[in-house]
């Protein structure tokens, strides 16, 4: 057991790895930013469609060609 522990100890110190940890972290981080930005633009659109739609069926039949 104390023989996995060093070897646990030691990989902490070991800088191997720690890039694709980084990209790891920063793919997150971009993957998180786009999920709230798309989230935030789907409402907007959403709402220009609906706005879109209200005119469409408020608009007297006759003027629409």
């Amino acid at each position: 057991m104390l023989h996995y522990y060093l070897t646990w100890l030691r990989s902490l110190r070991s800088e191997e790895g720690q890039d694709l940890a980084e990209y790891a972290l920063l793919l997150a981080l971009i993957a998180v930013v786009l999920v709230i930005v798309i989230y935030a633009l789907a409402g907007g659109i959403a709402g220009i469609f609906k706005e879109i739609t209200n005119i469409l069926n408020e608009a007297p039949a006759n003027q629409i060609q």
